[in-house]
């Protein structure tokens, strides 16, 4: 595997990804749907469509939950307002958010090979509760050409800890090769069908990006008094 810590996003290069931002969770250990935390003022569903949009993508498409019929308004309504100047937006509904991310990035998939006028060769996919996450993040990423470019971080707040064996973590955001994404969608399934197939890869065609402030996303409520206190979301 190789690790890349920086480099430089080539912004004349003709755009030929598209990105998916996962964000159909039901926050049952937060309480409160954390799509609609603010952070400068915006829900931070729109704050990292926003994000993905600064990397020129063909697409967007944006991955939210339909269990909640309340919830799912609220949150497309707000995703929406980015629809309407930005035609390259699209929201998918899940309807089943309860049986994980890999179904969410299935029917993402689905609606990346619906448009079929899209020359696509690789796709960035978010989540949508890593605070710090940034551009120049984002441009790292893409600027790296490899099967799969992720995301490489440390577990180093207690807060924060996930699992207590991992204090390393390879993830999101991640770009793939769109190719290869649509050959892994049949088999995938549950939270960690695509950490599975990234495992799976030979060193070789893995290269990671390392980020030391993405281990701080939102899960719980002391999580998320933390990070209002630090600023990084609003009251």
């Amino acid at each position: 595997m190789n690790d890349k810590s920086s480099s430089s996003f080539n912004q004349n290069k003709p755009p030929n990804h598209a990105v998916i931002i996962l964000a159909s969770g039901l926050s049952h250990r937060l309480g409160q749907p954390k799509q609609l935390l603010e952070k400068q003022g915006k829900p931070l569903i729109n704050y990292m469509t926003m994000l993905a949009l600064v990397t020129q993508p063909k697409a967007v498409i944006v991955v939210i939950p339909q269990q909640d019929t309340a919830i799912t308004d609220v949150i497309e309504t707000a995703v929406n307002r980015l629809t309407a100047p930005n035609s390259s937006i699209q929201i998918v509904s899940n309807p089943n958010p309860q049986l994980g991310m890999a179904k969410s990035l299935s029917l993402a998939i689905d609606a990346l090979k619906s448009q079929h006028d899209l020359a696509m060769k690789r796709v960035l996919i978010m989540g949508v509760d890593q605070v710090l996450l940034s551009a120049p993040h984002l441009d790292q990423l893409l600027a790296q050409d490899n099967i799969v470019v992720a995301s490489r971080y440390p577990n180093l707040d207690e807060r924060f800890i996930i699992d207590d064996n991992k204090h390393d973590i390879v993830g999101v955001p991640l770009v793939v090769s769109y190719k290869v994404l649509k050959s892994w969608q049949s088999s995938l399934s549950g939270d960690k069908g695509l950490r599975h197939f990234i495992r799976a890869l030979a060193p070789e065609k893995v290269t990671t990006v390392a980020h030391s402030n993405l281990s701080y996303d939102i899960d719980t409520p002391k999580q998320l008094a933390y990070a209002r206190q630090q600023g990084w979301l609003d009251y």
